[in-house]
Parts: structure tokens; C-alpha cells; sequence
């Protein structure tokens, strides 16, 4: 008889997370064997667990799935890990098959395209959803004043836009704060921009934010 796929699901909501689980389990050969909500307990639980596949949101509490992608393969340079994202841009993709993800789909895919990404994953296969393929395309990728930046980059970028300090941004990313200076400038000096606030309309479009947060604007972002 053959050994059910064991998955760990990594998705900040809890209600997302069991329409998942039901989903992969009424599957033939998936197991879900845990669930986290975030890149801290993603990493416990992948050390603990010992998954066959990790299926990952990129968009977590406190930090993001490609840190945690990240931190999982500095463990695991083996580890087989899934994003399954709501996030459709290339930037999106690109950063996480460079980061070691084996598999992109995004959360509009039919439900089948997540059971064959978790059995193509778990044999060591890249898998692409039709979203992220065609995002990758260079004949209908769009074009965004973000291509250029780092994963680091990108996260910076991503927590600035949503309000967070400078030192915040350091805890979460787990960078020094000078560091975390750097990256800033880096930002502007790829983006062309003035300010961080600039970004938001371009960063609103490409999906780098679900939605713009309401102190956000508030704050200095130069």
C-alpha cells in the first residue's frame, strides 16, 4: 500500500486552513499532518514534523512565506515546499522559486491543480499553475517598477507599505537595523522613488499589498 504524502499547511487563517485540509484529505494519498499560521511556528512545526511537503501562503502573520521558506531550506536544503498564494505578479513567483519553492499555484486554481502540485511536489517535480506560468511569460508578463529588488527587498518593502517602523521590520525579518537602512535606500534607488509612499499605487496593483492599510498613509514613509 502506498504511504500517504504528509503536508504541512502554513496559512494565517485558521477558516482557509480547514477548507484546505478537507480538500487534500478527501484526496487519495495526502495526510496533513499539521498547520501554522505563521513563519516562526511553519519552521518548529517543519523541524518537528518532518513533512513530505510544506503548501505555503506567502502572505503570513508577522512576516511572509518566503522568509519562512527561506529559513525552512537553510535547515533543509531538501525540503519540498508549495506556494499557494493569492499573489499572481512575477515578482511574486520569481522570488520564490529563486528563494527554493518547487511549486507555484495560485488561490483561484481549481481544486485539482492544488491535489496534483502536492503529488508532483512531493516526487521532486517543479509545478507551475497556469497563473504563474503565464506570469513568468514574457509575452504577457506586466511590467513593475519592482523586478529588480531583492526577496529582502520586496519583504521591506511590503512591511513599510503596511505601516510598520523601521524597528519592527528588523525584529520581524530578523535583520539588524542598519541593515534594515540599507535595504530602504536600496528600495528607492532601484524604484526611482523619492519616498516609500510613492510605491503605494504600483504596490496596490501588483498585489504586493491585499489592501492599504489605514494608518499607512499616515505615517512617514520617506
Amino acid at each position: 500500500m502506498t504511504a500517504a504524502t504528509r503536508v504541512l499547511l502554513v496559512d494565517d487563517h485558521a477558516v482557509v486552513r480547514a477548507g484546505y485540509r478537507r480538500l487534500l484529505e478527501n484526496s487519495s494519498h495526502i495526510a496533513v499532518v499539521g498547520e501554522a499560521a505563521d513563519a516562526s511556528a511553519a519552521y518548529t512545526l517543519y523541524r518537528d514534523l518532518a513533512p513530505d511537503v510544506v503548501v505555503m501562503d506567502i502572505a503570513l502573520r508577522n512576516s511572509s512565506g518566503i522568509v519562512a521558506l527561506r529559513h525552512i531550506r537553510a535547515r533543509d536544503p531538501a525540503a519540498r515546499v508549495l506556494i499557494f498564494s493569492m499573489h499572481e505578479d512575477a515578482v511574486f513567483v520569481t522570488h520564490a522559486m529563486d528563494a527554493g519553492a518547487l511549486g507555484y499555484i495560485t488561490k483561484s486554481s481549481a481544486p485539482k491543480t492544488l491535489v496534483a502540485a502536492v503529488h508532483a511536489v512531493a516526487a521532486g517535480q517543479r509545478f507551475l499553475g497556469p497563473e504563474a506560468a503565464q506570469a513568468l511569460d514574457p509575452a504577457t508578463a506586466a511590467d513593475t517598477p519592482f523586478e529588480a529588488l531583492t526577496a529582502h527587498e520586496l519583504e521591506v518593502l511590503r512591511l513599510v507599505l503596511s505601516g510598520w517602523s523601521a524597528e519592527e521590520v528588523a525584529t520581524a525579518l530578523r535583520l539588524s537595523a542598519k541593515t534594515v537602512a540599507n535595504l530602504r535606500w536600496s528600495i528607492k534607488h532601484k524604484t526611482g522613488a523619492d519616498n516609500f509612499l510613492q510605491l503605494m499605487p504600483a504596490a496596490l496593483q501588483a498585489g504586493l499589498l491585499s489592501l492599504a492599510p489605514a494608518d499607512a498613509m499616515a505615517r512617514d514613509h520617506g
